[in-house]
Parts: structure tokens; sequence; C-alpha cells
């Protein structure tokens, strides 16, 4: 296995371990710090320091480095440069397998959470039968405010969904083909937030080009991480300081954090031994457990608690009950949910393969 210059696997599909730490440390911050404020009362959210603050009011902007993540690890993981100067090619022998090992990653958990929330919240507003069946196909992030019914967060995960079709499609295509896709999802969604985009947020409408715009960025970030390795990282220090606190005015927030902050962590956490620790992947394998389980436990915790009243103190205590909660049930579900789910999935396709290669032999 390669190593590149910051220590990191960089070989033909090796894991970026240090970007697994970086994901774990988003969807802690989606989940345990920005959500939670739904917890208290405003005065009790009032007495946060500024760096805590600054989680209740853009926290939700950590959702684009997700996509901006994802982006960067499916071309590290699909694409294979044929020869230098060549472009690039779909590492995966058929759609198909790439297919399967999404649906194995992604839809036993979120099934399971589905049918939770459902069980737990059927009379809540918003949870219909059309919600459900949006939910249960995917497509919540595209049907009007359904993607804030049932597991809320999940709205991610489908757009997530529509990135990883592009994506195929276009390495499929070849070089070219991928550039263009890249080239005008960039655009599009760029083009969406100058003339719709609006302060604050986030908003149901700007879901997809949200996506659009971390994810085609993240790929391209890969493809050009041989001159990026050489960037200085006080420059990407002041580019991340910069981007979290660009004031936009009337504008969306989404273009700086996604163009300027989000690329600038991702490349300092490539730097970072820490975040390739036992620690940070033990968080990372469970990242996307903790995005998903955390909103069951809020919203439990909401009918239980109401809006808490206090000091910093009460907000520490009753944080720190909430994310050990949290983190115990992800912990779980990744151990007797997610990972045996996802190794059964991929092995009954390898099965139907064999199945259909010994069919061709014996024609």
């Amino acid at each position: 296995m390669k190593r590149g210059l910051q220590g990191e696997a960089t070989g033909p599909g090796g894991r970026l371990t240090r970007l697994d730490g970086l994901r774990g440390l988003a969807a802690c911050g989606v989940a345990l710090l920005y959500h939670p404020q739904s917890l208290f009362a405003p005065q009790t959210n009032a007495t946060l320091p500024g760096v805590l603050h600054w989680f209740q009011h853009s926290g939700w902007t950590l959702v684009d480095l997700f996509f901006l993540i994802s982006g960067y690890i499916f071309a590290h993981v699909y694409l294979v440069e044929r020869t230098p100067g060549q472009g690039f090619a779909l590492r995966r022998e058929t759609l198909g397998g790439f297919a399967v090992a999404r649906v194995a990653r992604l839809y036993p958990l979120h099934l399971v959470m589905l049918l939770v929330c459902a069980v737990l919240f059927l009379g809540a507003q918003g949870n219909t039968p059309l919600a459900f069946i949006a939910h249960l196909l995917m497509l919540q992030g595209f049907v009007g405010m359904v993607g804030l019914s049932f597991d809320g967060p999940s709205w991610s995960i489908s757009v997530e969904c529509a990135c990883y079709i592009l994506f195929a499609l276009g390495a499929v295509g070849g070089r070219r083909t991928l550039q263009r896709v890249s080239v005008l999802a960039i655009l599009g969604a760029l083009l969406h937030f100058a003339l719709q985009g609006r302060a604050g947020g986030p908003w149901v409408g700007d879901g997809l080009p949200r996506g659009l715009l971390g994810f085609f960025l993240g790929q391209m970030l890969w493809q050009a991480r041989a001159r990026l390795r050489h960037a200085p990282s006080m420059l990407l220090v002041c580019l991340m300081a910069i981007g979290l606190s660009l004031d936009m005015g009337h504008a969306s927030s989404v273009p700086p954090m996604s163009l300027l902050a989000w690329p600038s962590a991702l490349l300092l956490a490539l730097r970072l031994k820490f975040m390739g620790s036992a620690p940070m992947r033990w968080l990372g394998d469970r990242s996307y457990a903790i995005y998903l389980v955390h909103w069951p436990v809020l919203k439990l915790g909401e009918q239980q608690l109401g809006h808490v009243s206090g000091d910093f103190t009460t907000w520490l205590v009753v944080t720190a009950v909430y994310a050990l909660v949290v983190l115990v049930i992800s912990d779980l579900s990744y151990r007797w949910l997610e990972t045996p789910a996802r190794k059964a999935i991929r092995a009954a396709w390898q099965r139907r393969l064999k199945a259909g290669q010994g069919a061709r032999i014996a024609v």
C-alpha cells in the first residue's frame, strides 16, 4: 500500500481513515450539538460560549461537509487512473456491483430507523402514508416537506443517492463525461444559490444543490490531490477561517462553506495523524448510525423533558447523557445491524454473480 505525503493510504481504493475520523466529528456536530438545541429553553442555549453557539447557529452546514467527504472518498474508491494523462475509469466492473454496494451500506439502517420512527411517531405532523412511501423509496429529499418527516436527517441520504447515480453514469462515460457532469453539477448548484439562496437555513429547496455542490467538488479535489498536497497548511487554515466567518448578508452561507471552509478542513484532516487514530476510526465507523439514530432519541427526549431550563452546567449534563445514549445505540447498531446486513447483501450478490457465470459456462 502506497502512502501519501501526509502518511494517509493512497493505493488503489485504500481506506482514507483520516476522512472517516472527520466524518465522525461532523456527524457528532450535527447530531450532538446542532439538533439537540431543541431540548433546551432559549435562555439555556444563550448561556453557551462562542464555539458551541456557532454549532447551534451554523452546525447544519456540516451536512455539506458530509457531501464533500463522500465525493472525495467515492473518487478514491471507484476511480482508477488508466495511465498518466489518460484520465480515469470506473474501478468496479459493473454498475450493478456499484449499486449493490451502496444499497448494502445505506438501506438496512435507513429502513430500520424508518420503521422505528413510524412506530414511535406515527401520529406526528407530516408522517403521512405518502411520506412513508417516499422514505421507503429513498425519495424523501425530493418530495416537498417530506424530508422533515419520520427520521428527518435522512433527507440528505436520498440526495447523496442522486449524486451517486450521476457520478457512476459520468464515470462510465469516461473522463470527459465525468468532467462535464461535475462542472454542470457545480455550476448548476452555484446558480441556484445565486438566484434563490437565502440567509439562514437550512431550507428544504436547497437540499439537492447542496449535495451536488459538495459531492462533485469533493471528487474534483481528489483528482487534484497531487497538486493540493503542496498547499501550505497555514493557507488552508486561513481559507477555512474565512469560509466559516464570511458574512453573506442576505445570501446563503452554503457557497463559502462548501468552496472554502470544508475543502480546507478536508485537506487539513488528511495531514493530521490524530484523525486516523483508533478513537477517530471508531467514531467514523459509527458516523452513519449516529446521524440516523440520534433523531428518534432526540424526539423522545423532547417528549419527556420538554424545554430544559438552567445554566451552562445543566446544558452540559443533559447533553452528555443524551450523547452517551446516542453513541451506545449507534455502536450496537453498527455491530448488530449495519455490519451483518452489509455482509449478507454483498454475499448474496456474489452468489448471484457466480451462479450467472456458472449458467453461461454450462450453456
